[in-house]
């Protein structure tokens, strides 16, 4: 990553960083940062930008240095130009909301936008307080998760998504149970779910004799998760699972956000590594002999679709999952079969030893690649994009003049 930073703090509150010549231009509001974790929004953005601007606002940061509203860019090395407001501590919302406003309409003359196929690209409802006045050719609402339903969701959530839905062209979301949710509330929802980027995770096969990042002294078995943990984990049920099995590792490797890092079980063999990079993650997967997602049954995932799950199928690891109705449907004994399924610590503890002796994992992969062919980010984004393309043209033909009948002197003659 480098900063690139363009023109004058005094002459403007946007530090420019090097524009891209092309024709169209997306702004990506976010309530994720771009270095958080590799998801579902890089990987889409990753692949628009490689043709069109792609410009990703993130969450504004406060710190007590900050004199005036300003908004940092940056080049990511995806191609994608990060934009990050930099307000002054203590901003009430009301005025937070204001200087973002500011800053987004200022960022968009400096784009161009005015003159170019400008996209709203939306993750978050709430965006909508700073960029209702936004004038986009084509508004996309992406959904990958029921926000309202998280910890600490802003009670303005509900009612902005309200809002949203009534001004997007177009939603797309993250699984089934979000299309199922949202379809009878916009006009043009279509399913996306998490897809996969096959080639990268399947390095994970390729184990070598040098150890897996990270993880050198964890003996084996090596049961592992990675991923966000935070109230969607099941913290009771991988202490369980630990407790009956202590000679298995459980390997968890995520950063651990909005809940108190103290209240993680801290048997012996349970390891906490933190977060990896996406680059570093075949290698961590190749380190391991099997997957599990033990998941909480709770409102925050009712409605998720876990990017984790092909992730792990690619990397040729069996997994085990909670009941999360998206797995069990595409994955679990409902869709493909290919992920096992269990509802407490002994059913985790069956499954996993299943894996582990009397799983033929040959045949188990050459389904899962049958499965995995059809399926990529890709694929995914293309699909994204022809739909974006017909309601571009679908907007632009409804804003043609109609076509005048001209009226001639036989026609007039002609007429009774």
């Amino acid at each position: 990553m480098t900063d690139a930073p363009l023109g004058t703090a005094a002459a403007s509150p946007v530090r420019r960083a090097g524009a891209v010549a092309r024709d169209e231009l997306l702004i990506c509001l976010s309530h994720l940062r771009w270095d958080f974790v590799f998801q579902r929004p890089q990987h889409l953005l990753t692949r628009a930008a490689r043709t069109r601007e792609v410009v990703f606002f993130e969450e504004p940061t406060a710190s007590p240095g900050t004199a005036a509203p300003r908004l940092d860019l940056r080049g990511a090395e995806e191609g994608v130009t990060i934009a990050t407001p930099q307000l002054p501590a203590g901003l009430d919302p009301q005025a937070a909301i204001a200087a973002q406003r500011l800053l987004l309409r200022d960022l968009m003359a400096a784009r161009n936008a005015a003159s170019r196929r400008t996209i709203g690209w939306f993750y978050t409802p709430m965006a909508l307080e700073f960029a209702d006045r936004a004038r986009f050719d084509l508004v996309v609402y992406d959904c990958m998760d029921e926000l309202s339903l998280f910890r600490g969701a802003p009670p303005r959530l509900v009612e902005l998504e309200k809002r949203l839905l009534g001004r997007a062209d177009l939603v797309f979301t993250g699984g089934r149970s979000l299309h199922e949710a949202k379809r009878d509330r916009h006009p043009a929802v279509h399913c996306f779910p998490s897809s996969i980027d096959t080639a990268h995770f399947r390095a994970a096969r390729r184990r070598t004799s040098g150890e897996a990042p990270g993880q050198a002294g964890i003996p084996h078995p090596r049961i592992g998760f990675f991923g966000v943990i935070d109230e969607r984990m099941d913290l009771g049920l991988v202490d369980a699972i630990a407790a009956a099995r202590p000679d298995w590792s459980l390997v968890m490797v995520g950063p651990v956000v909005k809940i108190d890092p103290a209240g993680l079980p801290g048997r012996p063999n349970i390891h906490w590594l933190g977060g990896r990079r996406y680059e570093e993650l075949p290698a961590v997967l190749g380190g391991w002999d099997a997957g599990f997602m033990p998941f909480a049954l709770n409102e925050s995932t009712r409605f998720i679709s876990p990017t984790k799950t092909p992730e792990f199928l690619a990397a040729g690891l069996p997994v085990v999952s909670t009941p999360i109705t998206d797995v069990v449907r595409d994955w679990g004994p409902q869709g493909t079969g290919l992920v096992a399924i269990a509802d407490d610590a002994p059913g985790f503890v069956q499954a996993i030893e299943t894996m582990l002796s009397g799983h033929d994992i040959e045949a188990w992969r050459a389904r899962v690649d049958r499965a995995l062919a059809v399926q990529s980010w890709d694929l995914t984004w293309n699909a994204m994009a022809a739909l974006m393309e017909d309601a571009l043209a679908a907007k632009a033909e409804s804003r043609a003049p109609a076509r005048r009948t001209e009226t001639t002197p036989a026609m007039l003659r002609s007429a009774p």
